[in-house]
């Protein structure tokens, strides 16, 4: 085996070696979370549809620290704005946002998360998209029950015996 060739042998161990350390790395851009899930929450009880949002942990994360959160606003108009205080000791994120109207199937929505430091510094900035495998129209559009005892909603079960759901007319198509 001459010189040359082990000198060869020897750099292209080194190049693999650098290229396993360098795929066990967190990269420098990735920030102190990952997303880990993300759905449309249908609560039919309360005919209520959000956003959810799970951030796992996976460096630490600066004490004073605030996940800005922009979602996508079925409805239309202007995107649904949500300020929650991130705690470094939690290990799992959950972000929610306020209650939604007119979810469509199979539609991507858009959300934006901003993790921002004590100083108003971006520290993390992540996009994605959100479908639903069901439309919100499974939704009633009032609640079936009022009160903490579940007592069913007198507006949607009708003294008569009838029962009116709703339907809401002003979703965009």
């Amino acid at each position: 085996m001459t010189i040359s060739r082990i000198m060869l042998m020897a750099a292209g161990a080194g190049v693999i070696a650098s290229l396993a350390l360098a795929g066990c790395q967190r990269k420098d851009d990735q920030g102190p979370t990952e997303l880990t899930g993300r759905l449309f929450v249908f609560n039919y009880r309360v005919a209520s549809a959000t956003y959810m949002i799970t951030l796992k942990k996976i460096a630490p994360i600066p004490d004073g620290t605030t996940a800005v959160t922009e979602f996508e606003n079925p409805a239309g108009g202007d995107p649904l704005v949500t300020h929650e205080k991130i705690y470094s000791f939690w290990d799992k994120i959950t972000l929610e946002s306020p209650d939604l109207r007119c979810v469509r199937k199979d539609r991507p929505y858009s959300v934006s998360i901003r993790l921002v430091d004590a100083s108003d510094k971006t520290i993390q900035t992540i996009k994605t998209e959100v479908k639903s495998d069901l439309d919100q129209t499974v939704l009633p559009t009032r609640p079936l029950v009022v009160g903490p005892a579940y007592t069913a909603n007198p507006d949607i079960f009708k003294g008569d015996g009838s029962i009116d759901y709703g339907h809401d007319a002003a979703c965009p198509a």
